[in-house]
């Protein structure tokens, strides 16, 4: 397995990282009821590529994305977000630096049924006292294909337009990086391939980089690059793939970890 080296902590990341780990460690209670939820994981994601994080139930992909967007703490190791560590950060520093950086696409839309689609796309901007760039947000609802549903409530939306508002959210800022946690979790699979293309042109179209966690084979095979976790490690990694070739790897990660 091919990893890129990783950085000693406190040391500024390299240029092509979005964001990096290393030495990420994850635990949680103590004693006999202690869970090693991610065990010194290093790894790096290049801006303005489509990571995909996949793995079994349990493996760790979720708490490994919580803790490199700087929503979960860490026990030991270092994260970073472009070049800053999150690891030292108060929780003031935290929130503007998710505000500002980071850009978030969940299963569950989180739009307010009282906004337009685009004021919910611009929300978080509007909360932040900052203005859009006009020509950068038609710009990603021209991508993401919402120029007729701008003044639709979330209730006259599709599940897969409702998403498409989601990510069009997440992009308006131009963060740092996008984290999705299992974006295609509650549509159809037609729905949900629009979303995960819309991603994809995202990274190929605007340069955004995307970080995804998802258990689907077929969603991580939109990746440049898919990631495998099991039981808290990094295990295995993947290049321009595709879905048999990531359901193959599944079942002998899911295997190994079985019998482990």
């Amino acid at each position: 397995m091919s990893m890129h080296a990783a950085a000693a902590p406190g040391r500024r990341p390299l240029d092509s990282a979005a964001a990096r780990a290393t030495e990420l460690t994850r635990v949680y209670g103590e004693g006999e009821t202690q869970v090693v939820a991610l065990d010194s994981v290093s790894l790096e994601f290049g801006r303005g590529r489509f990571t995909a994080i996949t793995g079994p139930s349990g493996s760790g992909k979720s708490t490994l994305m919580h803790c490199m967007a700087g929503l979960d703490s860490v026990t030991a190791g270092a994260a970073w977000i472009g070049d800053t560590e999150l690891t030292g950060l108060s929780d003031r520093q935290l929130t503007r630096l998710r505000r500002d950086h980071v850009g978030f696409v969940c299963q569950s839309f989180n739009l307010l049924p009282t906004l337009t689609a685009l004021e919910n796309i611009t929300l978080p901007m509007d909360i932040a006292g900052h203005r859009p760039d006009r020509q950068w947000l038609d710009t990603v609802v021209s991508t993401v294909g919402l120029a007729g549903r701008l003044h639709h409530r979330p209730s006259q939306l599709s599940g897969g337009q409702q998403q498409r508002v989601a990510v069009a959210r997440a992009l308006v800022s131009r963060p740092e990086i996008i984290f999705a946690d299992e974006p295609t979790g509650n549509l159809d699979s037609r729905s949900g391939a629009e979303v995960l293309g819309f991603l994809r042109s995202s990274v190929r179209s605007l340069g955004q980089t995307v970080v995804m966690v998802t258990h689907d084979p077929v969603a991580a095979s939109y990746a440049d690059r898919v990631v495998f976790l099991a039981d808290g490690r990094l295990v295995d990694e993947l290049y321009a793939p595709t879905s048999e070739a990531v359901l193959d790897r599944m079942r002998h990660v899911d295997a190994a970890s079985r019998t482990s």
